[in-house]
């Protein structure tokens, strides 16, 4: 009987866990996003070349006029570091939700690891500096340039690496929760930074709040 148990319980787990995917999946497939990474991309190259702190600067202002209420105030805008794959950089998050992100990111050290892999496509648009890519199944990387952009796509792993001072504007899409493990396993297991891990969180859930306020908003505007 307990053999019997076990295969039942073990049948009943993997249903629900195909069924979960299952409705993500159509969920992702069938909801409206607010941001597409053609416009994100077309508008970060517009400051390319340019002083990173000068670019983010009118990036973030484009965006605000663009996305009215999905971008962060100044206030609420801050520069942590990130530690994922080997690798060491800094963000600055943006807007998020449980599909979407929009951050900017860089490092003023050379700095390189492993990409991960996500159910998320990421897309990547230089400032400054250089992005250096290794993709799986490759025995060539390949270098990017201030305006380039790089689409990391949903399941993709490769080896990538920033000389100091790259700087880019940086849009995710998909199953953002996916992204968390691989972004927080260096800060929990290997740095153990925790301030920078309540950083972090803290403006995640301040974006969350923002979003769900937004959301209330247009939907009371729709019914009145």
């Amino acid at each position: 009987m307990s053999v019997i148990r076990i295969i039942l319980k073990t049948v009943v787990v993997v249903g629900f866990l195909v069924l979960t995917v299952q409705f993500i999946r159509y969920w992702m497939a069938n909801k409206q996003y607010v941001f597409t990474k053609e416009d994100v991309a077309k508008l970060a190259r517009q400051y390319a070349g340019q002083d990173h702190e000068q670019a983010f600067s009118k990036v973030v202002v484009e965006l605000r006029k663009r996305y009215p209420g999905h971008i962060l105030p100044d206030e609420d805008l801050q520069w942590v570091f990130v530690n994922a794959g080997g690798w060491m950089g800094s963000m600055c998050l943006l807007h998020a939700s449980l599909t979407e992100y929009v951050l900017l990111f860089g490092t003023a050290v050379d700095t390189g690891g492993h990409s991960g892999r996500y159910w998320a496509e990421i897309s990547d648009t230089i400032i400054s500096g250089t992005f250096r890519q290794w993709k799986e199944g490759s025995t060539k990387s390949e270098t990017y340039y201030p305006g380039d952009s790089i689409v990391h796509a949903v399941g993709e792993a490769t080896s990538v690496q920033w000389s100091a001072g790259t700087w880019m504007v940086e849009y995710g899409r998909g199953f953002i929760p996916s992204t968390l493990g691989f972004a927080l396993a260096d800060t929990v297991f290997s740095t153990q930074d925790f301030l920078t891990l309540f950083y972090t969180e803290e403006i995640r859930t301040e974006t969350r709040r923002r979003n769900l306020l937004v959301l209330i908003y247009h939907h009371l505007m729709e019914e009145g």
